[in-house]
């Protein structure tokens, strides 16, 4: 999870789920496991560094809060 709320599947990736608004809103514990496992499913096997195309993330594991 970053320090904006977000949670990354990979830390090689781009893609962010936010949960921050979710928590904001008073969503219920189910609901944010829920929003938290849908976001580990969209995680590709690996990594993805050894693929073609791929590009390292902006903003590194520090950057993020980790």
């Amino acid at each position: 999870m970053t320090a904006e709320g977000t949670v990354r599947s990979c830390l090689f990736g781009d893609d962010e789920t936010d949960l921050r608004g979710m928590l904001r809103s008073g969503a219920s514990d189910r609901e944010l496991a829920d929003r938290w496992r849908a976001a580990m499913w969209t995680k590709q096997s690996g990594h993805g560094m050894s693929l073609e195309g791929f590009r390292r993330p902006a903003r590194t594991m520090g950057a993020i809060g980790g």
